[in-house]
């Protein structure tokens, strides 16, 4: 079973299911067979947005649940820039659109809460403060328990803290920004820090730089047919897929082989060391690699001391 840490009195599995190819890769099939083996498996974090899969992921994740939504905690996010409206009331982080966008999420998600409800991005045309009074109104109806944020910065994370303050609610209780070996901006930018300094749940998305970092690819190496990095679209091929990221996976493979552990658990241990981290949120298209996914997070919490040094010293 897969390691938990405490989230405001609740176990939270470290590893999280990210369901953003739910209705693109991965159909409503093989989306059950994930959900399904994660939860049998330990697995209570399963991390969706009204925009994955077109607007389809959100229904799939919830029907591939079905009774065993009460095992689970759904976050899902509202906000994101692709979402069609035609007002700007219609979109982004305006009142209007959070209390809207929740009863979509709701009666697509098949259930009458939403246990970490997110804004996928900040909204420099709305104060943040009017954000957080509608995220505040639907904690208050019970149909949100708990408010996030993703992609924000260190000043924007401080700028909702002081409003938050002055409301008198709690805020945003997580953020979820890109973290990996490939990219490490959030040490850099005082995120963490600030997660650190504030008690505020991390949750890292592209852990594994879309897959390059889980071993399976290797410098001067053919790229496996059907993989994933074989589908990746330019953008994310140069994004993930460079020199750079290649030479930190040789030195993990390098450094695995002389004291006896994989790449991915070394991966992964950059999160798991951390304290404030609260979930991982990591893809996965079968069964098969949940459980991959699953032996990889245990063996990362059991990483020594030494182990970590090494991953926290490769070069950013």
């Amino acid at each position: 079973m897969v390691l938990r840490r405490d989230f405001r009195g609740i176990p939270v599995s470290t590893l999280g299911i990210g369901c953003s190819n739910f209705g693109k890769r991965c159909d409503e099939a093989t989306a059950g067979e994930v959900v399904n083996t994660a939860v049998d498996l330990g697995v209570d974090f399963f991390d969706v947005a009204d925009v994955y899969g077109s607007g389809t992921a959100e229904g799939i994740l919830g029907r591939a649940l079905g009774r065993r939504r009460d095992e689970v905690l759904i976050a899902t996010k509202f906000g994101h820039a692709t979402k069609e409206a035609r007002a700007p009331h219609e979109r982004g982080g305006h009142p209007e659109n959070v209390l809207r966008s929740a009863e979509t999420s709701l009666r697509a998600l098949g259930t009458d809460r939403i246990d970490l409800y997110q804004i996928h991005e900040p909204d420099p045309s709305v104060p943040v403060a009017d954000t957080l009074g509608a995220l505040r109104t639907l904690v208050e109806q019970g149909k949100v328990r708990w408010a996030g944020c993703s992609n924000f910065s260190r000043a924007q994370l401080e700028e909702a803290r002081i409003a938050a303050k002055e409301a008198d609610f709690d805020g945003f209780l997580t953020v979820q920004n890109e973290y990996s070996l490939v990219n490490r901006q959030a040490e850099d930018d005082g995120v963490l820090a600030f997660c650190d300094e504030n008690g505020l749940g991390f949750i890292p998305y592209f852990p594994l730089a879309s897959g390059v970092l889980t071993g399976k690819y290797r410098k001067d190496a053919r790229i496996p047919e059907g993989s994933r990095v074989a589908r990746m679209k330019p953008d994310k091929l140069f994004r993930f897929f460079t020199p750079a990221a290649l030479d930190i996976v040789e030195e993990l493979a390098a450094y695995g082989e002389r004291h006896g552990v994989g790449v991915l658990e070394l991966a992964l241990g950059l999160h798991i060391a951390r304290s404030t981290t609260l979930s991982v949120i990591t893809g996965a298209m079968s069964g098969d690699q949940v459980r991959a996914n699953v032996e990889a997070i245990d063996a990362a919490a059991g990483l020594t001391d030494r182990d970590i040094e090494f991953v926290r010293s490769l070069p950013k």
